[in-house]
C-alpha cells in the first residue's frame, strides 16, 4: 500500500513538472517562433494546438467550448500578434510578453474564483484591444469593430458565467456593443502611447485599451454592488469608483490625446 501511494505521488509530481514545463515552453515558444519567422501564423497555430481539447469534442459542444475558452484564446493570440507587430528582432517588449505569457499560463489562467475571473477578463480586454488597435490601424474600421465586439462579449461573459447562473446574453451583447462603439470612435484617431525611456523598449499601449480596461473595471464593480445590495441598491454605493474611473477616462481623453502620439 505504501509503495502504491509513493508511486502515485511520484506520478503526480512528474505530471505536474511536465505540465509546468510545457506551459513555459508554450509561453516562450509562441513569442520566439513569431519573431524568428516574421509571421504570426506559426505562433497562432501553436496557441490553437495547445487548446486541442476545446476542438476535440462533438459538434454540438464545439461552440459552447469555444465560448468558454474565448478569454484564454484572446490572451494567447494577442500575445502572438503584439510580438509580431513589435518587430522581427528581439526587443525588451518581447521578453516582457514571454514572461507575462508564462505567468498567465501558470498562475492566472488556472484559477477559477470570481476575483480570478475578473482579473482574467481585465487582462483579455487590455491585450485584446491592444492587439486589435495595432493590427487594424490601416484596415477598414469594420474589422476593428467586429474584433472589439468579440473581446467585449468574451470578457463580460467570462465574468458573468462565473458569478451567475442566470441568463446573461443581453448583458454580454450590450458590453460587446459598447466595446465596438468605443473602438469605432477611436479608430479614426488612434492614439498609441510609446514607452521608450530610458531605452527603446518597443512597448506600445493604445489609448482605447486603457479606456476599455477602466470601463470593464467600473462595469464589474457596479454589477457586484447591485448583486450585494439587491433591492436596497443606491447609486451612492458605486459613486466613488465610478466617478474615479470616469474622471480618469476624461483626463486620458482630454490631456493625453496629443497628436504627437497619433499613429
Amino acid at each position: 500500500m505504501a509503495d502504491y501511494v509513493f508511486i502515485r505521488k511520484s506520478r503526480n509530481i512528474a505530471s505536474s513538472a511536465v505540465h509546468v514545463f510545457l506551459n513555459i515552453l508554450l509561453g516562450i515558444g509562441s513569442v520566439l517562433i513569431t519573431v524568428f519567422s516574421s509571421s504570426p501564423v506559426l505562433g497562432i497555430v501553436l496557441v490553437l494546438i495547445s487548446k486541442w481539447r476545446v476542438f476535440a469534442v462533438r459538434r454540438r459542444y464545439l461552440w459552447v467550448n469555444i465560448k468558454s475558452n474565448l478569454v484564454d484564446l484572446i490572451v494567447g493570440i494577442s500575445v502572438v500578434l503584439l510580438s509580431f507587430y513589435a518587430g522581427n528582432s528581439l526587443a525588451p517588449v518581447h521578453f516582457i510578453l514571454m514572461a507575462f505569457a508564462v505567468v498567465w499560463l501558470l498562475f492566472i489562467k488556472p484559477r477559477s474564483s470570481e476575483r480570478a475571473a475578473f482579473t482574467q477578463s481585465l487582462v483579455a480586454v487590455f491585450l485584446g484591444i491592444s492587439a486589435t488597435t495595432i493590427m487594424t490601424t490601416n484596415l477598414n474600421a469594420i474589422v476593428a469593430v467586429l474584433l472589439a465586439f468579440l473581446v467585449g462579449y468574451a470578457a463580460s461573459r467570462h465574468v458573468l458565467a462565473q458569478a451567475s447562473g442566470k441568463d446573461f446574453t443581453l448583458t454580454t451583447l450590450v458590453c460587446g456593443l459598447v466595446f465596438a462603439e468605443v473602438t469605432w470612435l477611436c479608430h479614426t484617431w488612434a492614439i498609441i502611447y510609446e514607452i521608450d525611456f530610458p531605452v527603446e523598449t518597443g512597448i506600445r499601449i493604445p489609448q482605447s485599451a486603457v479606456i476599455l480596461t477602466i470601463f470593464t473595471f467600473m462595469f464589474n464593480y457596479a454589477r457586484q454592488a447591485m448583486i450585494r445590495y439587491q433591492e436596497d441598491f443606491r447609486f451612492s454605493h458605486i459613486i466613488g469608483p465610478v466617478l474615479f474611473g470616469a474622471t480618469l477616462i476624461g483626463i486620458i481623453v482630454l490631456w493625453f490625446s496629443d497628436p504627437m502620439f497619433n499613429i
